[in-house]
């Protein structure tokens, strides 16, 4: 054999190889997802409570499966939309897969459903002239489909209302309606509003990275509000504070988050010298905007609350709830009820005082989305699998929004 012919050979064994490589190894990119999706399984399996209270073992694994065998026709964001639709089989708000960590964008305006519309609450400045709009249509299709397919893989869903609510929180993100079939193009879609006059309003819009999205000064926001209640300039948490609430003698604590257990301490100490000072008979407690934390440390403001005698405590405690109202914050509104003898008032919460809860989480190496899960299981109603229901229902109405006006605190304070 000569020289020639030994070339050749090696050269054609050579190609023989890469070819075999080419057409059986995997990518180290569907080697990572795979080890992914292990860690997501196992994880979940050994660290939630109950993983199966829901979804079978059997129809869990199969799904997930699915998806394991089809990594390597599937991009990053189709393989996290299929793990959104796993994890929402499961059935537990607290059991989700969290965007926070992946690098997304969104179309510079937020949704909220009032009133049986989709209205914008908040734009940025140079789409200032959306706000109060109703978002009637992207790219052709029309809201209703929109919704009823975002609702489907939206995370954090316990109960028909929260699911209300995540959809609206997902329906502006650019990667996610694009994985959808909405939109035609990943940053850019042409949106349909319609004005009070139900004149359509077209406008094409593109989506802000991450940064350029969280620069709050750029951004307005359609707030509402009541002329008798003035949030104080120098309250110590923007999430945490009172007032008196003018003309009556009650006072109002907006309770949107939880401080350090200490803090609370100091919180609900000073609140209640101010009560007993100013002779206060009626406590409006306003938990709307509760996402969640620690249901102990809001325990201490029931136990401060119940150490002025001035309050009238068989009709003068009321708790204002609304599908938002979330974890930690259904869960303070339902002992609140017990404890205080509070009359809840607004909407139905947004999770289930009976249910799976007490939020953990692990983070997947290759992708970084971070999967949260249940650690407790809570019973804090006589009610299985349902919201806390409030004694007097009051929604948001229209009109009211369009004119800034907060019709549950109005209509509350009509009755004080």
């Amino acid at each position: 054999m000569n020289t020639v012919q030994k070339v050749l050979i090696y050269f054609l064994m050579y190609i023989l190889a890469s070819l075999v490589h080419t057409l059986f190894a995997q990518s180290t990119d569907d080697i990572d997802r795979k080890k992914d999706l292990s860690i997501y399984k196992s994880s979940l399996e050994e660290q939630h409570i109950n993983l199966y209270h829901s979804i079978t073992e059997e129809e869990f694994a199969k799904d997930w499966k699915h998806i394991y065998d089809s990594v390597a026709v599937l991009n990053d964001f189709d393989i996290t939309l299929r793990l959104m639709r796993l994890t929402r089989r499961i059935d537990d708000g607290h059991t989700a897969v969290s965007l926070r960590n992946v690098p997304l964008s969104r179309f510079p305006f937020e949704v909220e459903y009032i009133d049986d519309h989709w209205r914008v609450v908040k734009a940025s400045k140079v789409h200032e002239d959306l706000l109060k709009l109703t978002l009637a249509g992207i790219d052709g299709v029309p809201i209703e489909k929109i919704a009823s397919k975002v609702a489907k893989v939206a995370q954090f869903v316990e109960n028909e209302y929260s699911q209300v609510i995540r959809t609206g929180s997902y329906m502006n993100i650019s990667e996610l309606l694009y994985a959808l079939h909405i939109t035609k193009k990943r940053q850019k879609a042409i949106f349909t509003f319609l004005a009070p006059n139900n004149k359509e309003v077209e406008t094409t819009l593109k989506a802000l990275d991450e940064a350029s999205y969280n620069k709050t000064t750029d951004f307005v926001h359609a707030g509402i509000g009541i002329p008798e209640i003035t949030k104080p300039k120098n309250a110590k948490f923007p999430y945490l504070w009172y007032v008196p609430i003018e003309g009556t003698k009650a006072v109002y604590i907006n309770f949107e988050s939880y401080p350090t257990f200490e803090d609370m301490q100091g919180f609900g100490a000073e609140l209640v010298g101010y009560i007993s000072a100013n002779q206060i008979k009626q406590v409006v407690m306003d938990l709307r905007h509760n996402g969640g934390g620690d249901l102990y440390v809001g325990m201490v403001l029931a136990y401060a609350l119940n150490l002025a005698d001035s309050i009238d405590w068989e009709n003068g405690v009321f708790v204002l709830t609304s599908n938002r109202t979330f974890s930690a914050g259904t869960s303070n509104a339902a002992l609140f009820k017990q404890l205080l003898n509070a009359t809840i008032v607004g909407q139905p919460t947004g999770s289930n005082p009976n249910g799976y809860q007490d939020m953990d989480s692990f983070m997947l190496p290759g992708s970084k989305l971070t999967i949260t899960y249940s650690k407790r299981l809570f019973r804090l109603s006589n009610q299985e699998n349902t919201a806390l229901q409030p004694d007097m229902i009051i929604n948001q109405q229209e009109q009211h929004f369009l004119e800034g006006t907060d019709t549950v605190l109005k209509q509350l304070i009509e009755r004080l």
